[in-house]
């Protein structure tokens, strides 16, 4: 079994469409938590757009530790939702976009000067896990509107640079990688035919399973997010 990372930035359907794969196929999903779930327990009280600079290599690290681990518990292969390059380029984007990059976000409201020193410096090391940890990635573009979920602090433009970024990077590593797009239905059965993987339900019942459980998890954190204090 190979090891299956899909990449994509913010609202581009990594986890509905991994949580459908792995019901489709069997193939066992692994994942990190988001940054905003991250943040309940490493910063209690915080919302991701109050963080410091610093308080945000924290969240990647953290992030990137739980990652690598419950990619440890899987040997023999795995579908990734996301990968480490994610916390490489979450952190990157920002150097150029902006510590708080919204779509009101000022020009000089840029992140302090010790910042891109150290992403960089992380981005080797979560490369370098890129490369061993990863066979093969899939690319979701972007296709569909930024969720306003109001726990998303990004704009189109952060998109767009992450997406850019995150291709780049790839490139970079030489990691072959296959961009899929379209419906969720559509991506499944394209990531089945180009990995000639194996399908134990249809995808009619994959896409269910998937979007009831990202809708409860999606409720959930919502829910946790307005329990914090403002």
């Amino acid at each position: 079994m190979r090891r299956l990372a899909v990449s994509g930035t913010y609202s581009t359907g990594k986890t509905t469409t991994t949580i459908a794969l792995s019901h489709l196929t069997g193939v066992p999903r692994t994942h990190a938590r988001t940054m905003r779930e991250i943040l309940a327990d490493a910063l209690p009280g915080k919302r991701l757009e109050q963080c410091t600079a610093a308080e945000l290599i924290q969240l990647g690290i953290r992030r990137f530790t739980e990652r690598a681990v419950h990619e440890s518990h899987l040997p023999d292969g795995f579908l990734s939702d996301g990968s480490s390059l994610h916390e490489w380029v979450y952190g990157k984007v920002r150097v150029r976009a902006g510590i708080h990059p919204t779509d009101g976000y000022e020009a000089g409201e840029q992140a302090p000067g010790f910042y891109e020193e150290v992403i960089d410096a992380m981005g080797a090391v979560l490369k370098d896990h890129a490369r061993r940890a990863y066979d093969v990635f899939v690319h979701l573009p972007v296709e569909f509107d930024l969720v306003a979920d109001g726990h998303r602090p990004v704009s189109k433009r952060f998109r767009s640079m992450s997406d850019e970024l995150l291709r780049g990077t790839l490139d970079e590593l030489r990691i072959p990688y296959h961009v899929v797009g379209g419906t969720l239905e559509q991506r499944l059965a394209t990531i089945v035919d180009i990995f000639g993987l194996p399908a134990r339900m249809s995808l009619e019942r994959a896409v269910e399973l998937a979007r009831r459980e990202t809708a409860d998890t999606y409720r959930q954190v919502s829910e946790a997010a307005e329990r914090r204090p403002a």
